[in-house]
């Protein structure tokens, strides 16, 4: 029996089937890089991000490690820092773990990184099955094997809620965010594919990187948000669940909408169907 359980206050899930695995995305190594031709002059944190990888190591004692997409953070080209950084940190994780890493648009070029052990294996881009759940990271479409999982696991949108009271004070926090399918606009992708279905339940998981930023899901629509699973309407929104990385179940995104500085500036068609949802539910 498969069991999904997010560390307590850490963006890491701990995924328990015939192995443990712990599951972290969107790592991000050489955003100092970035930020500083932006104007921004961070140093290096890759120290204490491998000290808060090696805790949660410790916590979970997995199997496996399993990085959703995204280890690197420049595109197109690849930074001294990444050429640096990205072999160091697989390299200490894979002391500790088997590391299977599930590439993410960000991650063009990183088999040229990747260190000569045994220990880091890189899957392809549209996702892997590994000890019975598919994992992908959510800018391309899964492949057809990963829709008879019963969970898919992708990040790629760096989840987050914002809430903002009636004076305009604002907190974002970290988000889990648990949806469902629509099963006919998933299968619109897959054409005249014969393809097993098992109505999956999708978990997004939440930034690593603390410096990423993160997208408010109940400020936005699926335009709003990144890759075609939103983008097709293939994933439930509104009636997706929102955790805090405390554990706080904080309600549908639909509910959490009320809470949105954003809730007057829906645009066109949207703001319309939002209201008359909400009219004909009370």
């Amino acid at each position: 029996m498969i069991d999904i359980v997010p560390l307590l206050d850490a963006p890491a899930l701990v995924v328990k089937n015939e192995d443990i695995s712990l599951v972290i995305a969107d790592v991000h190594l050489g955003i100092e890089y970035d930020l500083y031709y932006s104007g921004i002059n961070i140093p290096s944190q890759l120290a204490g991000r491998i000290e808060r990888a090696r805790r949660y190591v410790g916590e979970a004692k997995p199997d496996r490690i399993i990085l959703l997409g995204d280890i690197k953070h420049n595109v197109p080209h690849i930074s001294h820092q990444e050429e640096e950084e990205v072999p160091l940190f697989l390299n200490e994780l894979a002391k500790h773990a088997l590391v299977e890493i599930v590439p993410g648009n960000h991650d063009g070029g990183i088999d040229a990184l990747l260190p000569r052990n045994p220990d880091v294996i890189l899957h392809e881009a549209k996702g892997a099955i590994i000890d019975g759940v598919a994992y992908f990271h959510g800018h391309t479409w899964p492949g057809p094997s990963l829709l008879n999982c019963k969970y898919w696991i992708m990040s790629h949108n760096h989840p987050t809620i914002k809430l903002t009271d009636n004076v305009g004070h604002t907190i974002t926090r970290q988000a889990w965010i648990r949806a469902r399918l629509d099963e006919g606009e998933v299968k619109k992708n897959y054409g005249q594919e014969k393809l097993e279905w098992n109505d999956p339940e999708v978990i997004i998981v939440p930034s690593f990187n603390e410096l990423c930023g993160g997208i408010a899901f109940n400020e936005s629509w699926h335009d709003d948000l990144l890759g075609p699973l939103f983008t097709s309407q293939a994933i439930r929104l509104e009636e997706a669940q929102v955790y805090l990385l405390d554990g706080t179940y904080m309600g549908t995104i639909d509910s959490l909408r009320k809470y949105s500085r954003e809730k007057y500036k829906v645009p066109g068609n949207k703001a319309r169907a939002y209201r008359r949802r909400k009219r004909y539910r009370h």
